[in-house]
């Protein structure tokens, strides 16, 4: 992997529609600008940002980031609640994995309180909106770079 880190943000269904889809809920921001304050907190990583409606097509995406990533930003929206698939592609991957949801999902109804996708995260960020974003990149961040360190003391001939 190259030394500078590479970050996935994957979004599922319906986040194409952000700033018009319930904005009461989800806010008033697009996904561009969900982008552009995911690029802005990068800190210098290459962030790869995509969206998709289709399963299957997250599903390849979450597969690539096994050996294309350091750290995987997910937000599965209504895929959370109900993909196995999604949750099995994601127990194959070693890297960190960050649950992302804009809004709070315990705090609003019942089949919303549970996602698959926490059976194999590292961390969920929820609640704060797009902000939830800069925060999960800045936490993806600093575990990579925790894991680039350990590997950094138990073999001093590692490159990251």
């Amino acid at each position: 992997m190259p030394e500078t880190p590479v970050l996935y943000v994957l979004n599922g269904p319906n986040l194409n529609l952000l700033g018009v889809r319930e904005p009461h809920i989800y806010g008033r921001e697009t996904l561009a600008d969900v982008q552009a304050l995911c690029e802005a907190a990068a800190e210098g990583a290459t962030i790869v940002f995509r969206q998709t409606n289709r399963e299957g097509e997250l599903i390849d995406w979450v597969q690539e980031t096994r050996t294309a990533a350091h750290a995987l930003i997910l937000n599965p929206a209504g895929y959370g609640h109900t993909s196995i698939a999604l949750l099995d592609a994601l127990k194959a991957l070693t890297i960190p994995v960050i649950e992302c949801h804009l809004s709070n999902p315990a705090a609003r109804e019942e089949f919303r309180h549970k996602t698959f996708v926490s059976l194999a995260a590292t961390g969920v960020v929820s609640g704060f909106g797009a902000h939830s974003y800069e925060l999960a990149i800045k936490a993806a961040l600093r575990l990579v770079r925790e894991r680039s360190s350990s590997a950094d003391r138990l073999n001093p001939d590692h490159k990251a």
